[in-house]
């Protein structure tokens, strides 16, 4: 998820366990532990932009490290608020809830979470919500401005704190049934349409939960479309995109691109630009407004000839030439067809 959910997320789960014994200064620490996974983008100072890519999410957002950051940050705030009344095995379960948290709130979405990490090098993408969700970031934001702004007995603050978490839980459930529905709407009209695939992608589109994006194929290319839960239509538009792996072998670096090829979990196409420039797009992370424009670049489009245009590649250009007619067309392909 984007910081700011982790932030306002991470400060109603302080209000919860740590509220009544330190005032704001729980929001503070909840605010901390669940985002201190996202230390890893450090990693960034050091690392080439396909290593990085690997790097984000991986072992910093495992299991693992999260079980070895819970006791050292409670034996950490323990001692840093002492004298206090607070037992040691509370900030244990505050910090456990924040830090594994974040680990599970991350691998919600399509770029994958190394959970396992270094057992198994498996990503974790369950592509329930899109990695930046406002109405699911609503919730605990409100929550958290009223805990900031009011003045109230300490008793409400921990409701308006459950409120914001309730709000999450019940908004990732609405989220899970969306999913559900799609799948398996999308796998019933890709057999009707004779559609030849071996895997499927189905992920949300940007800021929302309503609208997916659908990319189905195999070895040789993907069929990508999109499929909204108010469509009525018995049909599924879809755009082929061949995969064209015979240019990868024009590749020197072959490092680079073994890194890439495991990032994208095979899905991949790859083109050639007129000036001979090879571009390898991850389709995961879906089109530029897509839904208006099928033959539309994809968001992760890495330059690999060209490794100085690479700095930002998981959201490049995502909301370039957005205007409110963009938004409108958006809003209307939601709706349904």
């Amino acid at each position: 998820m984007d910081s700011l959910t982790h932030l306002v997320v991470g400060a109603c789960i302080g209000e919860v366990f740590l509220g009544r014994q330190l005032g704001r200064r729980a929001l503070l620490w909840g605010a901390f532990a669940q985002s201190a996974p996202d230390l890893d983008v450090v990693a960034a100072l050091w690392t080439d932009t396909a290593e990085n890519l690997l790097a984000h999410r991986g072992f910093t957002h495992s299991f693992l490290f999260a079980a070895v950051l819970t006791p050292l940050f409670a034996l950490a705030a323990d001692r840093w608020h002492r004298p206090h009344d607070i037992r040691f095995s509370r900030f244990c379960w505050f910090f456990g809830v924040a830090i594994f948290g974040h680990t599970l709130l991350d691998g919600l979405n399509s770029y994958g979470t190394g959970w396992f990490e270094p057992f198994s090098h498996a990503r974790v993408a369950l592509n329930v919500l899109f990695v930046a969700d406002p109405f699911f970031s609503l919730g605990p934001a409100v929550a958290v401005l009223v805990l900031l702004l009011l003045r109230r007995h300490r008793q409400y603050h921990r409701h308006w704190a459950w409120a914001g978490l309730v709000w999450c839980v019940a908004y990732l459930g609405y989220c899970t049934w969306n999913r559900s529905v799609i799948v398996r709407e999308v796998h019933q009209l890709l057999a009707q349409q004779h559609v030849p695939y071996s895997r499927t992608f189905i992920t949300p589109t940007v800021m929302n939960n309503w609208l997916w994006f659908v990319a189905a194929g195999d070895d040789r290319g993907y069929h990508i479309g999109y499929r909204s839960v108010f469509d009525t239509t018995d049909s599924l538009e879809l755009t082929y995109f061949p995969r064209h792996t015979e240019l990868l072998d024009q590749v020197e670096d072959k490092v680079e691109l073994d890194r890439l090829v495991r990032f994208a979990q095979e899905f991949y196409t790859v083109e050639q630009l007129p000036d001979s420039t090879l571009l390898f797009n991850d389709l995961r992370f879906g089109q530029i407004m897509g839904w208006r424009d099928p033959h539309g670049k994809f968001t992760f489009h890495y330059y690999l000839h060209d490794p100085a245009r690479n700095e930002l590649v998981v959201q490049r250009g995502r909301f370039g030439g957005w205007d409110r007619d963009a938004v409108s067309s958006l809003v209307h392909r939601i709706r349904g067809r």
